[in-house]
């Protein structure tokens, strides 16, 4: 039997009167895999990351966490479960790197922090490659020096579930591959949860252990990656004509051209 970490059932999201950006949306994540969430913009993928971590609430269905209802939970105790990276923030944090990253020990110890914390930071820091930046304020970095900070508070937080919004974002490639080992090693060697939103799908396809792919709100397609990232799946959801060859066992997408509509009701041709 497999074990579940984390569920969401059948659920439903809208802002206000609006179409439903989510349409009965249901996920099952697992210990020590890493489960990637692709798709177009505006598939629902941010939507849902948030509404998982109960910074949105959604009109209909339930999300279990440890199979508790995370509704019945309070903030602080989802935020010791979970950690959320979002794709982007505001640069204006008047602190350095280090009490940025010191700020994910506050599920556990509220405002009081003792050696420990401050160990469990440098580690931390020194793990993703920024313990340099240490006394450096963060809005004075780059994009993506600020993407791998906020990733650093997020692993200081030693949640369980870790909820990745476009953690490659603002990276070079260098980077990027860098930041995914160092997720899926965690998966591996921790047995966290990892949930990432994520547009590469070569990144999604090499380091993922399953896939889910969306489109207007709704899963079209779930399994792993040679069964999900297929040449006609994204050419549906995406709209592009690619080429998928197999690399080590994963899939390697390359994409050859927009496929033209014949009309605004978006039926593609090629």
């Amino acid at each position: 039997m497999v074990m579940i970490k984390l569920q969401a059932k059948d659920i439903v999201f809208a802002y206000g009167e609006a179409s439903p950006i989510l349409n009965n949306v249901c996920i099952e994540a697992a210990p020590s895999k890493l489960l990637s969430i692709v798709g177009p913009n505006g598939s629902g993928k941010s939507t849902l990351l948030r509404c998982i971590d109960k910074i949105l609430k959604p009109q209909q269905g339930s999300i279990l966490l440890d199979r508790r209802e995370i509704t019945k939970m309070s903030r602080m105790e989802v935020a010791k479960k979970m950690g959320y990276v979002q794709q982007s923030v505001s640069r204006g944090f008047p602190t350095t790197v280090f009490d940025t990253v010191l700020m994910g020990r506050r599920p556990h110890l509220g405002w009081r922090t003792g050696e420990e914390d401050e160990e469990r930071v440098w580690e931390v820091l020194k793990l993703m490659d920024i313990d340099e930046l240490a006394l450096k304020y963060f809005n004075e970095l780059s994009g993506g020096q600020q993407q791998k900070v906020l990733l650093a508070r997020a692993l200081a937080q030693e949640a369980d579930v870790l909820l990745l919004d476009e953690p490659t974002s603002n990276l070079d490639i260098r980077r990027q591959l860098e930041v995914m080992d160092i997720i899926k090693d965690l998966v591996k060697k921790e047995g966290i949860t990892a949930i990432v939103a994520i547009h590469d799908l070569n990144l999604a396809s090499r380091y993922s252990d399953r896939i889910i792919m969306m489109k207007r709100g709704k899963i079209v397609g779930a399994g792993d990656p040679v069964s999900v990232l297929t040449a006609e799946s994204i050419a549906s959801v995406y709209g592009v004509e690619a080429v998928v060859r197999r690399q080590s066992e994963a899939p390697y997408i390359v994409p050859l051209r927009p496929i033209k509509t014949s009309s605004s009701l978006g039926i593609y041709k090629k």
